[in-house]
């Protein structure tokens, strides 16, 4: 990284708030003034009356070494000598003649908590070896490629056995085996920005060039990047330019005044969660902000840049209720600055890393966040310019209806398929993400009802249909364990459990299936258009069953069936491509995974059965709370042609069997339950009775879910199961 000069041009950039590398010149750099060696200090404090450099080299002393104001808020001071890792602050006295000692807002390394003071350090001079990974990465664009994420908190993934943090480097050497084992090719970081306070988990930075000395130096950060880089494992990074917090070290009030944040309390503050909100309007401030952003995608090699509560900078109405917020210039409640510095943050990361990944955290329906700023929105607004966003309804209706006894979720079926109402309208990734496993929330596993057994194969069969729905995905660490209890960020994860059958199963479930994903096309290469989906069955809420096709480019497709119930589906009939048969390629419910072994050992045959507005049909075997992936193969043969009545000839009929004759005269759309024997009388009985029978129970060691008879057959009839079916 070369240093500069704070020359006119520089300050002029820094000044109209275009600066992309004011920490090129902004804060303490080791530099040798008419062949004196020693550290130029630069620091912002537009209002301040004095500030002055203080430190152990100086013993801590504001009379030492008082700085000069070079332009209309930035102050200067030479100082020979210095050491690196030598503690620093500014001593800044404010307009109210206060002094306070802040950290420096540019440091590139930190005391670890409980000290706040800023040490002296030089980034320059790593050697990176992950020129392959980057050019890899480059040739290769995210939107038609697999994107499996494995979200963690450094502090909490791993810790030694007295309960110290693993260092940068040490866990760079546990991780990137597991998680290429683990079958995730990127991981995102909560924020390792420094921040003073753990249960924040680094939401409330200080030092927004400084990765936290919780878990070691700067350069062993940069180790830790280029070993995931060199290990095939990308990396995005938590970011926060929303909010900051209020400790007096840090950016808070820095020059005795508002500095950062906006001067009016109606805007600059967060009240319910006792944070500063920044001044996108001030210049200086939006320098600070772009050249953070571009800081840790150039010096860092971060791949991605994940940035954090975007909904609470749009809105000036955000958490606030009416008279506590003020409209801005059009009557509006958008935040227009934050809306210019987030575009011009977005510019400015892909001028840096053309192929980064901006990733928004937005939670609501602002439209275009993932478009271009040139598209102008329905409000008159251009895109944002993120490439990637959270689809935070998602992960809501799933966690919703996970939750929920299986009885209860054909009232709920929405919440599996509206998301596929706007699954293309931006470039979605599905979050599995630490906020929904803390706060009494409870960890996935805990979400699921039923007994241990149902609770894992619940989980088996959610990741499933999380693999198969379109968007790239993300997964907190820990739900790959299986346990019971949610995340705390105090102690490391529970691998204990991993001594325990069903967990280790799971473990494997999730190594394997993650894999499948990884390796088969389908299921992420169109991931953002119509052309890559097809729904087969989305109205069975009756039995809890979802069918799609994922599409490739080439078109080859997967067939992907879901079931949310604890029911075994025996010869479920859907609709489908006519193909000659269907292999099945994957099954959550595998014995080796801890299941039932519901599995499609033989092809399925397609047939010229109509079923849900298609004129061919296949029967396939569905496990309780589980999934099954199938791929087509050959050609369905086509149908014989009706012979015109004044053109038939006399032909010898024999019999049909009832099952045949049946199917045939079956309604289109509507699959006839397979008789696969003479039945006994009083079965017969039982499937001519009024349709008020109970409905099927799944056999062997789960309950039986009841359900309300059904009045009518509805568009995906559940076909002969283990049990007798509802007849009409």
């Amino acid at each position: 990284m070369p240093y500069r000069e704070a020359d006119q041009l520089n300050t002029y950039l820094f000044h109209e708030g275009t600066a992309i590398a004011a920490y090129e010149y902004m804060g303490a750099h080791a530099v040798t003034l008419e062949g004196t060696a020693g550290y130029m200090y630069r620091v912002w404090a537009p209002r301040a009356q004095a500030v002055s450099v203080v430190g152990d080299f100086n013993s801590w002393n504001p009379d030492v070494h008082p700085m000069e104001k070079i332009t209309q808020g930035i102050w200067e001071r030479f100082i020979p000598g210095g050491q690196t890792y030598d503690a620093y602050k500014f001593a800044v006295t404010g307009a109210d003649g206060v002094r306070r000692l802040k950290a420096d807002p540019y440091a590139f390394h930190a005391e670890t908590r409980p000290g706040t003071a800023s040490k002296l350090y030089g980034i320059e001079g790593y050697h990176w070896n992950d020129a392959s990974w980057r050019e890899s990465r480059r040739a290769r664009p995210v939107y038609n490629a697999p994107l499996n994420i494995y979200e963690v908190h450094l502090g909490s993934w791993k810790r030694r056995e007295n309960g110290d943090f693993y260092d940068y480097r040490s866990l760079a050497l546990e991780l990137a085996p597991y998680v290429k084992e683990m079958g995730f090719n990127y991981i995102e970081l909560l924020p390792i920005t420094e921040y003073p306070y753990d249960p924040s988990w680094g939401y409330q930075c200080t030092g927004y060039f400084a990765p936290t000395s919780r878990y070691g130096t700067p350069e062993d950060f940069m180790f830790f990047v280029d070993y995931m880089h060199q290990n095939g494992v990308g990396i995005i990074l938590d970011w926060v330019p929303s909010h900051f917090c209020k400790d007096a070290h840090g950016l808070y009030e820095f020059d005795g005044s508002a500095c950062y944040e906006y001067a009016d309390p109606r805007k600059g503050e967060h009240a319910s969660w006792g944070t500063r909100v920044f001044d996108y309007g001030r210049p200086e401030v939006k320098s600070f902000l772009l050249s953070s952003a571009a800081f840790w995608l150039k010096e860092y090699h971060i791949d991605g840049i994940r940035v954090d509560a975007v909904a609470s900078m749009l809105y000036l109405d955000y958490d606030r209720r009416d008279g506590e917020w003020v409209p801005n210039q059009n009557g509006g409640k958008e935040n227009l600055e934050a809306i210019a510095f987030l575009q011009a943050m977005n510019r400015t990361a892909f001028t840096v890393a053309p192929d980064a990944l901006m990733v928004a955290e937005e939670s609501t329906a602002w439209p275009l966040v993932t478009k271009p700023t040139d598209v102008m929105g329905p409000n008159g607004i251009g895109g944002l310019g993120f490439n990637l966003k959270w689809n935070m309804g998602w992960m809501n209706d799933m966690c919703h209806y996970l939750k929920m006894d299986p009885w209860f979720r054909q009232g709920n079926h929405k919440d599996i398929t509206f998301s596929m109402f706007y699954a293309f309208s931006e470039n979605y990734v599905l979050p599995l993400s630490h906020d929904e496993v803390v706060h009494m929330k409870g960890s996935v596993r805990g979400k699921m009802p039923g007994d241990e057994w149902q609770q894992l194969a619940g989980v088996r069969g959610f990741y499933a249909y999380t693999m198969a729905h379109p968007g790239k995905k993300l997964s907190f660490m820990g739900m790959e364990l299986g346990t019971e209890q949610e995340w705390h960020y105090e102690d490391q994860l529970d691998w204990a459990v991993l001594e325990k059958e069903g967990n280790r199963q799971l473990h494997q479930y999730i190594k394997d299936i993650n894999q499948f994903y990884l390796k088969e096309s389908p299921l992420w290469e169109d991931d953002y258009s119509w052309e890559g989906f097809q729904w087969l069955v989305p109205d069975d809420n009756q039995n809890n069953v979802v069918v799609f096709l994922r599409r490739n480019k080439a078109g080859e497709e997967l067939v992907c069936a879901v079931n949310f119930n604890p029911n075994t589906y025996e010869d479920y009939r859907f609709g489908c491509p006519q193909v000659e048969e269907y292999v099945e390629v994957f099954n959550s419910d595998a014995v080796v995974y801890g299941g039932t072994g519901a599995v499609n050992g033989a092809p399925c045959k397609v047939e010229w059965i109509p079923s849900h507005g298609q004129e061919s049909s296949v029967s396939i075997r569905i496990p309780p709370f589980g999934a099954v992936f199938l791929k087509g193969r050959g050609k369905l043969q086509a149908k014989e042609e009706e012979v015109p009545a004044d053109e038939a000839r006399p032909v010898k009929r024999t019999r049909k069997p009832a099952a045949k004759k049946a199917a045939e005269e079956a309604p289109a759309g509507e699959a006839q339950p397979v008789k696969r024997a003479r039945k006994s009388a009083a079965k017969a009985a039982a499937e001519e009775a009024p349709a008020v029978t109970e409905a099927p129970k799944k056999p062997g060691r789960k309950p039986a879910v009841k359900k309300a008879a059904a009045a009518e057959k509805k568009s995906a009839p559940r076909g002969r199961k283990k049990t007798p079916s509802t007849a009409e």
